[in-house]
């Protein structure tokens, strides 16, 4: 006995741009919809929905081709882009962290390490903000529009350091981070005000010091760095490594106080002490370019240094730098 079978089968196919422009003319001529089917060799189920899925929203006009055939485009394209990051509590995870500071890359490690189902990479969150959620751009730590040109004028031409040290002759050990002790500094300045702000970073743990200056000059510089330094043991200051600017100057004094061995920077090498320069770009999240430091007292600078000390590094594998720090100084 023959089962029953449909007369013809056929494979759904979207309705297309001529198909819909006959649907409009046959309602124009007030035809029915399953008057229009038969024309179309359509199913009357297919024009009853792209009626109701593409219907013009006008009371004078009941449908229009040429709308109905972009809403079906855009649809089209929408079904075929896959959500990035589809679990709720996980973007509202990602928000939170990345509002406080965190780095894409330390969120995606902690996603991992807190929520096992939370299995994400750090450069699906990177794509998520900029296609999803512009208004997180401005949290991330690298969030210049424009990137200036590297420029060649020096502005110290002629200034002279004495008895500079150069960086190529300090010790391998120190480069390779083997111990505690060793120290960036470099200075944060503004063309709105005098005063400026001194960060110290210490090279294996990443843990730094802000301090406040009240000029751009080498004795604030010197007074800074004593007060930094000058209360923490002996075994936890070793050396401290420059650039090439003028407050500087008083760097053989800094170590008759202190102990230290100073070393200086290749002139225009900024990646030869990457670290601090880094932690710059970081603070330049909370007081960017132009930022009055006169407006900004002591207090503020180390509640950011706080937060930037306990916030975890994937160098220190995911650990903070308060916390390899105090670990190495005990």
């Amino acid at each position: 006995m023959k089962k029953n079978t449909p007369k013809e089968t056929r494979k759904y196919t979207h309705l297309n741009r001529f198909e819909r422009e006959e649907i409009a003319i046959g309602l124009e001529k007030g035809l029915k919809q399953s008057e229009i089917a038969d024309l179309l060799q359509r199913s009357p189920s297919t024009i009853s929905r792209e009626l109701k899925r593409n219907h013009a929203a006008m009371k004078t006009i009941h449908y229009r081709a040429s709308r109905a055939q972009l809403k079906y485009v855009e649809r089209n394209k929408l079904s075929h882009s896959r959500k990035r990051i589809p679990n709720k509590r996980l973007r509202r995870f990602i928000c939170k962290l990345i509002k406080k500071g965190y780095s894409p890359e330390i969120i995606a490690y902690l996603a991992k390490d807190k929520h096992i189902q939370w299995n994400i990479s750090y450069e699906t969150i990177y794509q998520w903000i900029y296609a999803d959620r512009n208004d997180l751009i401005l949290f991330l730590t690298r969030g210049h529009k424009k990137r200036r040109k590297r420029g060649c004028k020096n502005q110290n031409k002629g200034a002279k350091i004495p008895n500079r040290v150069m960086i190529e002759n300090r010790p391998d050990y120190i480069a390779l981070r083997s111990r505690i002790g060793d120290w960036e500094t470099d200075t944060i300045i503004s063309r709105q005000c005098k005063e400026a702000v001194m960060i110290l970073l210490e090279r294996r743990t990443r843990f730094i010091i802000l301090k406040k200056l009240k000029g751009k000059n080498a004795y604030s510089m010197h007074k800074a760095l004593v007060s930094s330094l000058e209360s923490i043991p002996n075994y936890l200051r070793h050396s401290i490594t420059y650039d090439n600017g003028l407050e500087n100057v008083l760097h053989e004094k800094t170590n008759d106080v202190l102990g230290t061995q100073s070393y200086f920077c290749t002139p225009y090498h900024s990646w030869e002490k990457g670290s601090v320069e880094n932690k710059i770009g970081i603070l330049r999240r909370y007081y960017p370019k132009k930022t009055n430091w006169k407006n900004i007292t002591q207090w503020d600078l180390n509640k950011v240094a706080r937060f930037i000390n306990n916030r975890p590094m994937k160098c220190l594998d995911y650990k903070t730098p308060h916390q390899v720090f105090v670990a190495l100084a005990s």
